[in-house]
């Protein structure tokens, strides 16, 4: 097996139909896809990341309150457990939301340099 050599490089295999990558990541309507996107994916996973950690962190520190009972044998920990499952289908919706509006930023911007 031999290595390619220098003139097999990604300049010279890019065929007639890539897009002009290097220009799309130039295009200001690129660059502000992709800063509505970190607008929103940093945020949303800083909370999911504070909302995940904080049962167990609050399970440590404040046993007393996490075992308060809500209802029945319900208590606060398992109450905030479960509401887990709903944040995390909540947020994946806003995502979602959020991700279709992107699509068709991406769409624009890929048709300003003829393609699709």
């Amino acid at each position: 097996m031999s290595l390619p050599d220098s003139s097999d490089s990604v300049a010279t295999r890019r065929s007639h139909d890539d897009p002009p990558w290097e220009d799309i990541a130039k295009d200001a309507d690129f660059r502000h896809l992709l800063a509505a996107k970190i607008k929103f994916i940093a945020p949303a996973t800083v909370f999911f990341l504070g909302y995940y950690f904080a049962l167990p962190v609050l399970v440590g520190y404040a046993p007393k309150l996490m075992a308060t009972p809500i209802w029945g044998d319900l208590n606060a920990a398992y109450l905030f457990a479960l509401s887990q499952f709903f944040m995390a289908w909540i947020l994946a919706a806003f995502y979602v939301r959020a991700a279709v509006g992107w699509d068709r930023a991406a769409v624009a911007v890929l048709r300003k340099f003829g393609r699709k």
